[in-house]
């Protein structure tokens, strides 16, 4: 945590609403570190192109410079470290996508970003057979030292994250890490609290793009998304409505040139409609883990 200090930068850069992963790495182009970009003055931002009269403001505020310190003692008192693009920690599978996260707020063990890992995601209100399939999965997939990534939101993300923490040698195993669309100074849903102490505490990590004070809005979920699947080597797909947010995570799976693996479903269950119907695109049908590995 000592390194804090030396992130400072990078965690201010972090706190600058509208400034969006691609406008953060075109500038870290220029003026390569975080510090360069502090100490422009507004006549040099306003030369950049894409950067107006409100963005440069937004820049240069003070309000947001001043609270660096307070988010750096914050990280320090609950363990929250912050690690940058350009450091070998940075997960690199995420580092190859086009709108990598110049950074990353993480809880846990680093150490394992850069193990070989696959996301499980799926529906929120998940059936039986849904829990079931994504703790039969995340279990026998972490004990081939497989991490298993998801979002730590309700349903079939929780369980993937539950299926992964019950191996026999934890030592040896694989382990969950939860990407999240909000600060790490708030668990969402708040009934998964225990279960990211639980992560934590077996080795696995939460982590975010967002800064500390951010709310799980809505429309960061689709964002976050990219980062589940970027971090990932493919992913499965249990449950899926035919209009689900998971189907995003699938898009940018594609896009970044992921694997997808599909869980088939229950012909009658509107839970399996966005499955089944990946599943007759050319996904990958998978009925045990034996077919991923």
């Amino acid at each position: 945590m000592e390194q804090l200090e030396k992130n400072r930068y990078w965690i201010w850069l972090s706190l600058i609403k509208g400034l969006g992963a691609i406008k953060k790495k075109k500038l870290l182009e220029i003026y390569k570190t975080p510090e360069n970009i502090y100490k422009l003055d507004k006549d040099e931002l306003l030369k950049i192109e894409g950067i107006g009269e409100k963005l440069a403001d937004k820049i240069l505020n003070e309000k947001v410079r001043a609270s660096v310190s307070k988010h750096i003692e914050y990280m320090q008192k609950n363990n929250i470290d912050i690690i940058n693009i350009n450091v070998e920690s940075y997960p690199q599978q995420l580092k190859k996508i086009y709108d990598a996260p110049i950074s990353l707020y993480i809880k846990g063990n680093k150490d394992i970003l850069n193990n070989k890992a696959l996301a499980i995601v799926g529906c929120r209100q998940a059936s039986e057979y849904g829990k079931k399939a994504a703790k039969y999965f995340a279990y026998n997939l972490t004990q081939n030292k497989f991490n298993i990534v998801s979002g730590l939101a309700k349903g079939v993300d929780s369980y993937a994250h539950v299926g992964s923490l019950y191996v026999e040698n934890k030592e040896s195993c694989g382990k969950t890490i939860a990407v999240v669309g909000n600060g790490l100074d708030t668990i969402y849903p708040s009934e998964n609290i225990k279960l990211a102490d639980k992560i934590i505490e077996s080795g696995g990590a939460i982590i975010s793009e967002y800064p500390l004070g951010t709310k799980p809005d809505k429309m960061n979920f689709p964002a976050r998304n990219r980062i589940i699947s970027g971090i990932s080597s493919g992913i499965i797909v249990v449950e899926a409505k035919e209009k689900s947010g998971t189907l995003i995570t699938v898009d940018f799976a594609l896009e970044q040139g992921r694997d997808v693996f599909v869980v088939p479903g229950n012909i009658n269950s509107i839970n399996s409609v966005g499955t089944n119907d990946l599943i007759k695109q050319g996904a990958k049908l998978v009925t045990t883990y034996k077919d991923i590995i």
